[in-house]
């Protein structure tokens, strides 16, 4: 059977250039994006993935496609830029990045959902016109469908707009949104008066039945409508933490997709499955941040072995 008939996870969104600067380096280009970097931690753990974003024709997006194939994501046909976009990430002594972005992101036609287990989509493509609407109603169309929805905003002030729309936009799509990743600064951002508990519980309120808080190095909360459990994160070497949240939500849907029936499992996750699941997270977040950039584990890799499949049955 083709790869494109097996059963796999879907990711829709924005691909870009991170153009990486230091202050004591000359600037490295590298594959980027949030959803990229999903897709592309999901298919180095070994999960079948294909991925609906937009490219320029240019040499970035020959290097992007070089990226992906590598990494064992299948790229589907998306719309057609004038030019690839980019991000300048600035990474201070800490390890933290900043942002400067060259973005645009265009509507997508609806994706064929045959034998999608899982769909994926967040940050820019969620929240920037004129092609979050349409992300917002693939959502929709996905759990209608039956598919498992996940969702990381992944805020990006500089580019979302006014906070007001952006929440309204959050809250109006949540419905249709099965599991969402949620890191302490997307949740100081979007809801600034409320503690972090209230968030959670607010987006629990409208649909989601598993919420995800991450706090880089103070770690993780996973939290159902019945269960919390709070995951340290392990300890490691940073050297940068440029998409460390994008490999904690690739491993996550790389655990919920090892369940035949993924939408049936969100319905009986225990204190167990949780833990299991923030611990592989935390795992493979923590070997990112360990590499320069975006470049999350495969799944043989030393850090990740022995390979502990989470529990999820």
């Amino acid at each position: 059977m083709p790869k494109s008939e097996s059963r796999h996870v879907l990711v829709i969104g924005e691909s870009l250039v991170d153009v990486l600067a230091t202050a004591t380096g000359s600037p490295v280009e590298a594959p980027g994006g949030s959803p990229l970097n999903v897709a592309v931690t999901v298919g180095r753990l070994g999960t079948p993935v294909s991925f609906v974003t937009a490219l320029g024709r240019d040499d970035r997006e020959a290097a992007l496609r070089r990226h992906l194939t590598e990494s064992r994501v299948e790229l589907r046909p998306g719309p057609v830029l004038s030019r690839t976009s980019a991000a300048i990430a600035t990474v201070g002594a800490s390890g933290g990045a900043t942002y400067e972005f060259d973005i645009s992101w265009p509507a997508v036609d609806p994706p064929d959902l045959s034998h999608v287990g899982i769909l994926h989509t967040g940050s820019i493509a969620f929240f920037c016109s004129p092609g979050a609407t349409a992300v917002a109603q693939q959502l929709r169309r996905a759990h209608e469908a039956g598919v498992v929805t996940t969702l990381d905003p992944n805020v990006r002030p500089a580019l979302v707009g006014e906070r007001d729309a952006a929440v309204r936009h959050l809250e109006e799509t949540l419905p249709w949104v099965d599991v969402l990743k949620l890191s302490d600064e997307d949740a100081d951002w979007l809801y600034p008066d409320l503690t972090h508990e209230a968030v959670v519980a607010l987006i629990l309120e409208r649909g989601p039945r598993l919420v995800a808080l991450t706090r880089g190095s103070a770690g993780a909360s996973l939290l159902t409508r019945t269960t919390r459990v709070d995951v340290p994160a392990p300890r490691t070497t940073v050297v940068d933490t440029v998409g460390a949240g994008d490999a904690w939500m690739g491993a996550l849907i790389h655990g919920l997709f090892g369940d035949p029936e993924p939408r049936c499992l969100l319905d009986a996750l225990d204190e167990t499955a949780l833990r299991d699941l923030g611990a592989w997270a935390g795992r493979v977040a923590a070997a990112t941040v360990a590499s320069q950039g975006a470049d999350p584990p495969w799944a043989d890799s030393p850090s990740l072995t022995p390979h502990v499949t989470p529990t999820t049955a």
